[in-house]
């Protein structure tokens, strides 16, 4: 029995020695991470929240969670915006022009990075985060990761658009759908992650599934649900809120815009 009490002694000992490991872990990669944002190397920042959230097996706080994002979001959106400039040129060539081959190369090489840095950010998703919410996560942390969700496979959805594979789209609109229904049930109208769900699904459905009527009808909801309770609006979220609330509102104007100039056509 004395030899049992002594094990019993040890692996308590190994058990809390694993997580003063962990924690270290995470927090070194956390501060590495804090200090590759200062510096603006989000590849880096992608890199040590990536192995912060390894080290813990997926379960993060608000402020890794937001970091994780962040990183992500300016590799993946540098990515994005190179591919839409190569797209452009691609659009103005002619077929007989040589440059046109040169354009389509790289263009492709950019295609390639986006879907490994997509595949990437969906696999810890799905991988360690979201099986993180139905056991100990509060409810915006499970809506923040199915719009994060929806979102990395709107990327994917967005540079294969021509493509006759719609699978991304299709995983799309149903992780969006499943985020959008969480977030009606348990967020408030003015909660920044609500209205940051409702602006990018909406944009799904305009630039996406090329339903402007949908995507107007989402938006226009969101926000006019939002106003009708700005009064009870937090102290600590207003800024993200009534941000949030104002692209909403300018996406809403443009779009309408846009309408109209093609029913005056």
């Amino acid at each position: 029995s004395g030899i049992n009490a002594e094990y019993g002694e040890f692996q308590t000992f190994q058990h809390y020695f694993i997580q003063i490991n962990l924690s270290m872990s995470l927090t070194n990669h956390v501060q590495m991470a804090k200090l590759a944002e200062q510096a603006e190397r989000y590849s880096d920042m992608a890199v040590e929240m990536r192995h912060a959230i390894e080290a813990c097996n997926g379960s993060i706080g608000e402020e890794e969670r937001n970091l994780f994002s962040v990183a992500y979001k300016n590799v993946v959106g540098q990515r994005r915006s190179s591919w839409r400039s190569m797209s452009g040129i691609e659009k103005k060539l002619d077929e007989s022009e040589p440059k046109l081959r040169l354009v389509k190369d790289y263009k492709k090489k950019i295609e390639d990075e986006l879907t490994d840095l997509c595949t990437e950010v969906l696999s810890i998703l799905d991988g360690m985060l979201l099986n993180q919410t139905s056991n100990n996560m509060d409810s915006s942390g499970r809506v923040f990761y199915l719009k994060m969700k929806g979102d990395y496979l709107r990327y994917l959805a967005e540079i294969r658009k021509e493509s006759e594979d719609k699978t991304e789209v299709e995983k799309a609109a149903k992780v969006y759908q499943e985020a959008w229904e969480h977030s009606l049930a348990e967020l408030e109208p003015t909660h920044p992650i609500h209205l940051g769900l409702a602006l990018n699904y909406s944009v799904y459905y305009f630039e996406i599934m090329d339903d402007k009527e949908k995507a107007c009808q989402l938006a226009k909801t969101a926000f006019n649900d939002a106003i009708s309770m700005l009064d009870s609006l937090k102290e600590d979220s207003y800024k993200d809120s009534t941000l949030i609330m104002q692209l909403l509102r300018d996406n809403l104007t443009l779009w309408s815009a846009e309408e109209d100039e093609e029913e005056a056509k």
